[in-house]
């Protein structure tokens, strides 16, 4: 039998799981704040004028850290915050929050503390960082070649929140989206020959997009005619290889060749020595000879 009582617990919890992460422990909406990497972004308190015994605090991270403050028109901003350094502004005038130069560590969520008048009110901002989006890469997939189609694949580096998209002209095609960042993101697209349409593959996350388009007809060629190219190349290739190959065998013939010949020549040079030097001893010895009779 179904336990009723454990189920109602269980969507409480749920409830009030999705009431803090919309709302936060204390209640306080939390606002989404997107913001590219590399630009500045303001939280603002929607004061218009701070008055001289007025308290604001600003907190950031799960740690609930102090990173600036204002009491008695007196501004404090922590400079020596590791994460911040001098990146951070505080407006005399609103309290309001100024980063400037943001980056991924940025990332988190801030809460703004307003005491006025001895009443504490709260306001609550959670800001994500974007990196750049760089722009989609678009090549003919590796599949098995069809008689009639080409698969195009579209690819770019997965990054926070981003989606890839297949459009014709302004009509949806496709689409997907990768949770891990460490995977690639990839969108095949299967197009006909000889198509002349034009194709636009899609990057974008909450704040950028990168668009990258594509004729089909500049990438997909028939099986034939890949063949055919394959087979040109492979053909040219391999006569240049035989090329290369018959030429060193012919420098390695004609330097054989060459040291045979001179190893002949000094062989014969050494002939014609020994013989010298022979015919001159036995003349000294005849000479020696005479010279003993008489």
């Amino acid at each position: 039998m179904w336990n009723y009582q454990k189920i109602v617990q269980g969507f409480v919890c749920l409830y009030l799981l999705l009431m803090n992460v919309v709302f936060g422990i204390d209640g306080v909406e939390v606002k989404s704040v997107p913001v590219k990497e590399g630009d500045s972004v303001t939280l603002y308190t929607d004061i218009t004028q701070i008055q001289r015994d007025d308290l604001i605090i600003w907190i950031f991270g799960p740690q609930e850290n102090r990173i600036a403050q204002i009491y008695m028109k007196s501004i404090d901003v922590y400079d020596s915050n590791e994460i911040f350094g001098d990146k951070l502004k505080l407006d005399s005038q609103t309290g309001s929050l100024t980063i400037t130069n943001i980056n991924i560590t940025h990332t988190g969520p801030y809460k703004l503390q307003i005491v006025s008048n001895k009443v504490t009110s709260y306001k609550r901002f959670y800001v994500t960082v974007y990196a750049p989006l760089s722009v989609p890469v678009i090549v003919r997939n590796s599949s098995p070649c069809s008689s009639s189609s080409c698969v195009l694949l579209c690819s770019v580096m997965n990054m926070r929140d981003v989606s890839l998209y297949w459009y014709k002209g302004k009509s949806l095609l496709s689409s997907t989206s990768e949770s891990d960042p460490n995977n690639k993101l990839s969108l095949p697209l299967e197009v006909e020959y000889q198509d002349t349409n034009t194709y636009s593959c899609v990057v974008n996350n909450p704040i950028n997009h990168q668009t990258q388009h594509v004729n089909p007809d500049d990438v997909c060629q028939p099986c034939s005619e890949r063949q055919r190219s394959t087979l040109i190349f492979f053909i040219g290739t391999l006569l240049v290889v035989i090329i290369l190959a018959c030429g060193c065998f012919f420098c390695y013939k004609r330097l054989i060749r060459s040291t045979t010949t001179e190893a002949e020549t000094q062989e014969t040079n050494n002939g014609w020595r020994n013989n010298m030097v022979g015919c001159v001893e036995a003349d000294q010895t005849k000479h020696t000879t005479a010279k003993t009779y008489v």
